[in-house]
């Protein structure tokens, strides 16, 4: 079924639209917007074109416009297309000026957290949410200055501090519009649960409440959710769609195995999460549904997927090599991150650099393992360059961290270490 395809009924109308089936049926009559197609029972049809195209001329009329007018508009731009009457793309919520104001309000904000003004953080906020919803302060002034301060931390202009209190600040935020919100309207259920592993669930928060704020039903589970226990929360709640995120790329691995298990209960999931705007094709890599590499247009993509309910893409099998690399990387890990530390023992790298050092790259093994690319290791590896560069460090001591794993996995016997070795084996070859 395609937006062209009339299938919903008044009522589903009625229920996206706020409209009366009296004034909906006036709207018809006075201004020819289209003419709905009949079920064998008489009964209007409408598509999801149709019902998106009175959800603008509403939009319009909510912001102040007449409904003739707003029509004139929809008209108006709808010529430039002759060969079809397309639904124009709705306005900013707010105007060019208001625009210019969030911008400045999210400056602020951050320079608040920034300084730890929690004071002047919520009074930007505030002042953000008397011009613009909730849903555009999410993500034009908490999602937007939340990663400008993620970009600093990286570059080391920012402390991991500053951070941790900003994303305090906005979790807090978020709870408290999730408290406040409307009660669902829409008849669909979606449950947000980030998988084991999982720490980062403020992406998470943040997409659950604009679904909220859209009037569906959502439950909200948060981080690092165990397998063994979700079960028995999906046979409770009966959601129609999951919904998680993944922002690293262990956490990649571990929503791969979330959206099987789901998905061997016949329940789709609906995924996102900042690893896959950073790594291409890693989103291929899960059998869910991918939403967008936006949050601004990751809401429109689960009520697509709500209304059409496609099937989600097939999983890839895990090459033969990968499945022996895996077993066997995992049941040497130990005696290899140990002889690591071994080797490292007179280089100038920092035993504490080290283990913190063994204890992120093993995950990055596994998960690029587990997804079946082991050159996903890539990713680790210029992550870590430019923020040793960044704060002042030479990139030659990842070098030797490198060569020194490669020689603790060699000196496994029965390793059965395959990719992983062929990958380490590069920067043999490096000065």
């Amino acid at each position: 079924m395609n937006e062209n395809t009339p299938a919903y009924n008044v009522k589903v109308v009625v229920m996206e639209t706020g409209l009366t089936p009296a004034t909906l049926r006036a709207w018809e009559r006075r201004y020819e917007l289209f003419k709905p197609q009949r079920s064998p029972g008489g009964h209007r049809l409408y598509s999801e074109d149709q019902i998106n195209l009175l959800k603008w001329l509403v939009a319009r009329q909510k912001e102040g416009l007449s409904i003739s007018h707003a029509v004139d508009l929809w008209r108006s731009q709808a010529s430039q297309s002759p060969m079809k009457k397309q639904i124009p793309p709705a306005p900013q919520t707010v105007t060019t000026l208001g625009e210019g104001m969030l911008d400045q309000l999210c400056q602020n904000w951050r320079e608040a957290c920034l300084a730890f003004n929690e004071p002047a953080a919520e009074l930007a906020t505030a002042k953000a949410l008397a011009i613009a919803t909730p849903e555009v302060v999410c993500t034009q002034v908490l999602q937007k200055g939340l990663a400008e301060l993620g970009e600093g931390w990286y570059a080391g202009t920012v402390s991991v501090q500053q951070e941790h209190f900003a994303s305090a600040l906005v979790a807090r935020h978020l709870n408290t519009l999730f408290a406040v919100a409307p009660m669902p309207t829409r008849p669909d259920r979606l449950l947000a649960a980030c998988p084991p592993g999982e720490d980062h669930d403020l992406a998470l928060l943040m997409l659950a409440f604009i679904m909220r704020w859209r009037g569906w039903e959502v439950i909200y589970l948060g981080a690092d959710i165990p397998l063994d226990q979700l079960d028995a929360t999906l046979r409770a709640t009966s959601p129609q769609l999951v919904l998680s995120v993944a922002q690293t790329l262990p956490g990649a691995a571990s929503l791969s195995g979330l959206t099987k298990f789901t998905l061997a209960r016949s329940i789709p999931l609906a995924f996102g999460g900042g690893i896959f705007n950073q790594i291409d094709g890693l989103s291929e890599r899960i059998p869910g549904h991918f939403l967008s590499h936006d949050i601004d247009t990751a809401p429109h993509a689960i009520e697509h997927l709500l209304t059409y309910r496609p099937s989600p893409p097939a999983s890839r099998p895990l090459p033969p090599s990968y499945i022996v690399a895996l077993a066997g990387f995992r049941e040497k890990e130990a005696l290899i991150v140990t002889r690591v530390c071994q080797i490292l023992q007179s280089s100038p790298i920092n035993p504490h650099y080290v283990e913190v050092a063994n204890t992120h790259f093993t995950r990055a093994v596994v998960a690029s393992l587990v997804l079946g690319e082991i050159n996903y290791l890539d990713f680790s590896v210029e992550w870590l360059n430019g923020l040793l560069e960044n704060y002042g460090l030479s990139p030659s001591l990842a070098i030797q961290y490198y060569r020194a794993f490669h020689q603790a996995v060699l000196e496994q016997p029965d390793s059965q270490g395959g990719p992983v070795l062929e990958w380490l084996s590069r920067f043999e070859k490096k000065s």
